[in-house]
């Protein structure tokens, strides 16, 4: 048993597994990035990343799948470069963090004006609600940007008011408002 697993691990040089490792975390980081792009809208930029996709597939599967029976480190290292691949993807995807979110925050009725002349001084679209919370009444914005600066905003709320709910949801569809001119020529 011993020199089976030796001989599975050692029958395929290091660089080819490195390379089919490699290949197979940058191809599959490239799907996630396509799947994500295309559900946010982008559909250029998700075709022009299939037809990476499928190229490295192609590729490197092929090199997998010939040999295997004979050199099964080689699915094992395809297999480990897929899951590091998706995690990869992910990463990526939120560092460049395209597309849109609608912010709603759930205030203070005194924390309201300051918060939404803050934001709007920044340039943020804010439409504000009141309602009616468990134990008094509430001020809701709903905030959009661009899921770049999500973070900036929900700090700034939770600056002048730490009691605030916060709910983020990505933006797919716009259509009227202030704010869908600009959209027509940021896409």
């Amino acid at each position: 048993m011993l020199d089976f697993i030796i001989k599975t691990v050692t029958a395929v040089h290091p660089v080819h597994l490195l390379l089919i490792f490699v290949l197979k975390t940058i191809e599959v980081a490239v799907a996630t990035l396509r799947i994500i792009l295309i559900n946010r809208g982008y559909r250029r930029e998700g075709t022009l990343l299939s037809f990476v996709e499928i190229l490295l597939w192609v590729f490197v599967a092929s090199r997998v799948i010939m040999g295997m029976a004979e050199e099964p480190i080689r699915g094992i290292m395809y297999s480990l470069g897929f899951s590091v691949g998706v995690y990869v993807g992910s990463l990526i995807e939120g560092r460049i963090a395209m597309g849109w979110v609608m912010i709603q925050a759930i205030i203070s009725m005194d924390q309201a004006i300051p918060i939404t002349g803050s934001l709007r001084e920044k340039g943020y679209a804010v439409t504000t609600m009141e309602a009616k919370g468990r134990d008094s009444l509430k001020s809701v914005l709903m905030i959009f940007a661009k899921r770049k600066g999500k973070e900036e905003i929900i700090k700034q709320i939770h600056q002048l008011d730490q009691t605030a709910m916060i709910i983020t949801n990505d933006v797919t569809t716009l259509q009227g408002g202030t704010v869908a001119i600009a959209k027509k020529f940021l896409k």
